[in-house]
């Protein structure tokens, strides 16, 4: 192996050892500052078309549910799926001395149901809610959505 050669795979070895710790870092600082675990994630689902599409990537902060207001965009977990859903709020209720959030994407036609154990409920409880969108950041997560989809890791 050549000098050129040897200089420029130190070179491509230090170059991504320097992104993998800037991505680190900046996912940390984001987690810190937004409040939220998960400060960026990535739209699955075509439920929040025309304002989000499969593949954008929506910034996200933590906010307790006091801070939601009517034409919010908020993601919220809901019992026994697998990703959190992101949807926006069309009113609040009151559930069991909780404030309760009527919910549904801007592509689905019904607002989301959530189950509790006493049955489902037509709105999702303030205590279930993680983050409210603050920015999209369109396509840019689509090829890593498609190839965990075809390594069957979605």
């Amino acid at each position: 192996m050549d000098e050129k050669m040897v200089k420029e795979i130190k070179e491509t070895v230090i170059f991504l050892l320097i992104s993998i710790v800037v991505v680190f870092a900046l996912n940390s600082g984001l987690k810190v500052a937004l409040h939220t675990d998960s400060p960026l994630v990535i739209v699955v689902s075509g439920s929040m078309e025309p304002v989000f599409h499969r593949g954008d990537v929506v910034l996200l902060k933590g906010v307790t549910p006091n801070e939601i207001k009517i034409g919010d965009v908020v993601v919220y977990k809901r019992p026994f799926t697998k990703y959190p859903i992101i949807h926006r709020v069309r009113g609040i209720e009151e559930y069991n001395g909780e404030k309760c959030f009527v919910i549904w994407g801007d592509n689905n036609f019904i607002h989301d149901f959530y189950p509790t154990p006493e049955g489902e409920i037509p709105c999702v409880p303030g205590s279930a809610i993680e983050a409210k969108a603050l920015l999209v950041f369109p396509k840019i997560g689509y090829i890593p959505m498609e190839i965990k989809e075809k390594l069957g890791l979605a």
